[in-house]
């Protein structure tokens, strides 16, 4: 018997090589490549929607597709409002942290105005039973499917015409029509492209449940990302009982929309208070925190921000941030020493974000040099204070996005003093908060000396 011929295929763009090298020779990357069985090509390509006539664009229907409510108020929020006709939505997260329990909650919610299929290829029908009824589900007029071969579950799709449906997982499906294992980046590429296809012709929402690395990214080649609407993460902490699922990409919604759960005995539930999670409740001010105000795509989060300002007892002094970018951390100390004189070369410095969520944007930048400088100086910031902003490396304090939206939030959960970006000083006073406006870092700093 002949020995199969292998083939490397980049799991960034898809580019395939004949031999092993560190650097893909197509996007540039290194260490991307993973070997595979070398699959015939196909006698025509197929794309994966339905071809149209060239046509004026203002001609076109723009209307705003009808959206189906999961049943589930925070994951309508991640997807923009509710599940689109046709759209095809990746959901990835790491194994146990309750991807396949927040599908099957929506899925049974949904059964009983519309049809649903749920198709499993990692556990068998029984097994979700059991966790249907251990979950206290009313799952009645949901439909179920145990199989891992794609032309069997597209049969099955055809055949029923699904208003939506769940493939848990896309990285256990495979095709006969290729040779390599399931998993394989040419499976996942080739099975997603057959089931994205089928959704689009024939109008069934699709969700599909995907595994992730070591590192934390979608497993498999990175044009799965490419070929779906919406592309979810599910983050936390699975020693923890909350959940946050964070939308990367949505074309019909968007981006960066945070749903936060809480998980119990009877399923996820969505959180309507999330800020309440991330603030510490301390006995009396303490000092080293700062409550900074978030900006999670349209929500605004309350987040308390902590430093610890320690003796260096090592010839370099370390620098550890938690949830927040690191090299950032040491920028905000040389611009503290720089314009404001206050000088941490000597000391170990920790940051962390209270309740494991990661902040990205730079409006952290603020609350986190203003809780450095309470750290070193051993004094708490006043009570009821909150902050944002970015600043700049010449010491400005730059203002950022939605500060109107931020203060309201912060006025609502009960504080009563803000330290923010004169350019966000809201033109009409907010009722219950008193707004300090800065624009430079030694402003912020005189601010809260006292």
């Amino acid at each position: 018997m002949a020995k199969a011929k292998t083939i490397y295929t980049c799991t960034e763009c898809g580019g395939e090589s004949l031999k092993w090298q560190g650097q893909c020779p197509h996007c540039g990357l290194w260490n991307t490549l993973v070997e595979g069985v070398a699959e015939k090509a196909p006698a025509r390509y197929q794309g994966l929607t339905e071809t149209s006539k060239v046509a004026r664009l203002t001609e076109v229907s723009a209307e705003e597709a009808p959206r189906r409510s999961t049943g589930i108020s925070e994951l309508d929020r991640v997807l923009g409002g509710g599940l689109v006709e046709g759209a095809v939505v990746l959901l990835g997260g790491d194994p146990g942290i309750g991807k396949s329990t927040l599908l099957l909650q929506a899925l049974a919610a949904m059964a009983h105005g519309a049809k649903a299929l749920y198709v499993s290829g990692e556990e068998s029908a029984q097994q979700v039973a059991l966790r249907t009824r251990r979950l206290a589900l009313a799952a009645g007029d949901l439909d179920m499917l145990a199989e891992i071969q794609l032309e069997r579950i597209l049969a099955t799709l055809q055949a029923r015409k699904p208003d939506l449906a769940v493939i848990d997982s896309i990285q256990t499906v495979y095709s006969e029509a290729l040779q390599s294992a399931p998993g394989s980046v040419a499976q996942v590429r080739e099975c997603a492209a057959q089931l994205t296809r089928f959704a689009k012709s024939s109008g069934t929402a699709l969700l599909l449940v995907g595994h992730v690395t070591k590192e934390g990214a979608l497993a498999g080649p990175r044009v799965l990302e490419h070929m779906v609407d919406c592309v979810l993460y599910f983050e936390g902490d699975t020693h923890s009982s909350f959940r946050l699922v964070r939308a990367i990409k949505n074309r019909f919604g968007a981006v960066n929309e945070l749903g936060v759960f809480a998980m119990t005995d009877k399923g996820l539930k969505g959180v309507s208070n999330p800020s309440a999670l991330f603030l510490s409740q301390h006995g009396g001010e303490v000092p080293g925190s700062c409550v900074m105000v978030t900006q999670e795509g349209t929500r605004p989060l309350l987040v308390e921000v902590q430093a610890l300002v320690d003796e260096a007892h090592a010839p370099n002094p370390r620098r550890l941030s938690v949830g927040l970018e690191q090299n950032r951390l040491a920028m905000l100390l040389a611009v503290l020493h720089r314009h404001a004189g206050i000088a941490a070369f000597d000391q170990d410095v920790f940051v962390n974000a209270v309740g494991g969520v990661k902040i990205d944007e730079p409006a952290a930048d603020l609350p986190v040099l203003l809780a450095i400088v309470s750290s070193l100086r051993g004094k708490p910031l006043p009570g009821k204070l909150v902050a944002f902003g970015e600043i700049g490396l010449a010491g400005e304090v730059r203002p950022v996005q939605r500060g109107q939206e931020r203060l309201k939030e912060a006025a609502k959960l009960g504080f009563t003093r803000a330290i923010v970006p004169k350019a966000n000083m809201p033109k009409t006073p907010i009722e219950g908060i008193e707004v300090t406006p800065v624009d430079r870092v030694e402003q912020a700093v005189a601010a809260v000396r006292g």
